[in-house]
């Protein structure tokens, strides 16, 4: 029965039997040692001359070893690894596979190597310690998240990847239909819509670790599918959302990252106005020592401008188009004046300078959400065309209601420490948005094109 390399700590003087891959080899003559690892951790394994095969052992080679776990020596202990104190000595070796020479070391925390070859070879960079712990984090994580909101009567439900193109902020990525041919799906930029017509079906605590996916030009640490923790609640208030938020926030720094310190509780509050006044940001780095990595400085912002103006000289939402304004501006909202000055429910959550995590109190009546719409300069045509589903649903009775949206891949990748979120993402796209192990984006068959009815168009090249 397969013992894990970690638990050999416990079997002193036992016969196990470990599979791992060949992390490190050290031949010593009539003595060769290698480092097995497996997922659980990494262990000594020494070869005397009678086991067949030993030399043959390459970085890489995938084996089956069988042996007994004995203490080392005093002078051979290695305090750098939870095994160190423990060695198997081998009785039976199984080359399972073998492993071509990898185009890149393993054995580093891999910060030095070329991104486009770690990209590539993502299966073999996905083996480097830094990375399979940065992913068993992220599960820690959203396990955390998804047992606190179903203890807090939250039932988590997937909604549609395939949805309607709405003109929301960034461009969607669009998907021809075959069968319907000429019209397009669009992947969701979030799950805004569905998730508040979840309210309007009587759902009340709705959650979901949801995939979006939005067609922006390179932004740095940006990637065009990302994973949010989505939430939405109806008969709240926006005091309700920030104080359920906040806790889950301090109860998952004290389980999943012990080390790192809140540096102040409740967390503090801030309008837009001060916020940029004080600090020139919405996003403010409230830390009282930058250069301490386990300092987390948590504030909310809120009250935010509801409007903005465009380049053109219109206006348009400042954050989300389904926000509710704050109720001293309903009035100035349905008769579209004050527009300059009407703030609405939105709040964000931002810890080190970073924003984790936005949402508001909604619009739930139709009158108010097509307000929005026409301050925007959208002619009724358009309102009932793009967001006719929307308004409809709002008509039968929809509650009071709203939420927020966590960004999990930075939120992650923040509590992790890393540079970007590309780190604590399994597979993810380049900056410019590709992926060099796929070979994603390419091209199609003609045959895919014609049975779409799409014929393609090529970009006149940039002088």
């Amino acid at each position: 029965m397969r013992t894990n390399i970690a638990d050999i700590v416990g079997k002193e003087g036992q016969e196990v039997e470990v599979f791992g891959w060949v992390h490190a080899r050290r031949d010593h003559g009539k003595l060769i040692f290698i480092d097995l690892r497996d997922r659980s951790g990494v262990a000594q394994v020494v070869f005397g001359p009678k086991v067949a095969g030993a030399s043959d052992l390459r970085l890489e080679y995938v084996v089956k070893v069988t042996g007994m776990v004995n203490k080392r020596p005093e002078n051979m202990v290695n305090d750098k690894i939870p095994t160190g104190k423990h060695e198997i000595f081998a009785s039976g070796l199984e080359i399972i596979n073998t492993s071509e020479t990898t185009p890149m070391p393993l054995d580093t925390d891999g910060y030095e190597i070329n991104e486009e070859v770690r990209l590539k070879y993502r299966y073999l960079d996905l083996r480097r310690e830094r990375l399979a712990h940065n992913l068993a984090f992220r599960h820690e994580t959203i396990s955390f998240v998804r047992n606190f909101l179903n203890e807090h009567g939250f039932l988590e439900i997937e909604t549609p990847n395939l949805t309607r193109s709405t003109p929301e902020g960034a461009r969607d990525y669009l998907v021809p239909s075959r069968i319907q041919n000429g019209d397009f799906y669009a992947l969701p930029q979030s799950p805004q819509q569905y998730k508040q017509l979840l309210m309007v079906a009587g759902i009340e605590k709705y959650f979901q670790v949801a995939r979006c996916f939005r067609d922006e030009d390179t932004r740095g640490d940006r990637q065009p599918e990302f994973t949010q923790l989505d939430m939405e609640m109806s008969f709240v208030e926006e005091e309700d959302v920030l104080a359920l938020n906040e806790e889950l926030l301090i109860a998952l720094v004290k389980k999943v990252a012990p080390t790192k310190k809140i540096q102040e509780v409740p967390f503090p509050r801030l309008t837009y106005k001060e916020a940029m006044e004080k600090y020139h940001s919405d996003k403010p780095d409230l830390r009282t020592d930058k250069n301490d990595p386990n300092l987390l400085a948590f504030c909310w912002v809120i009250d935010f401008p509801f409007f903005e103006k465009t380049d053109e000289g219109g206006w348009t939402f400042t954050h989300n188009p389904f926000s509710a304004p704050k109720p001293e501006f309903m009035d100035d909202l349905l008769a579209k004046k004050n527009i300059e000055n009407i703030l609405t429910t939105q709040y964000d959550v931002a810890m080190n300078g970073m924003e984790i995590g936005g949402g508001s109190i909604r619009n739930h009546k139709p009158a108010a959400l097509e307000a929005v719409f026409e301050i925007m300069g959208f002619e009724k045509e358009r309102i009932h065309r793009n967001f006719g589903h929307m308004l409809e649903a709002l008509g039968f009775g929809a509650p009071p209601h709203g939420g927020i949206a966590w960004g999990l891949d930075r939120l992650i990748s923040l509590l992790r420490n890393e540079p970007n979120i590309r780190e604590v993402i399994a597979f993810p796209k380049t900056g410019d948005g590709r992926d060099p192990m796929m070979g994603s984006p390419a091209s199609v068959d003609q045959k895919q094109l014609d049975e779409l009815g799409l014929e393609i168009k090529k970009k006149p090249e940039k002088k």
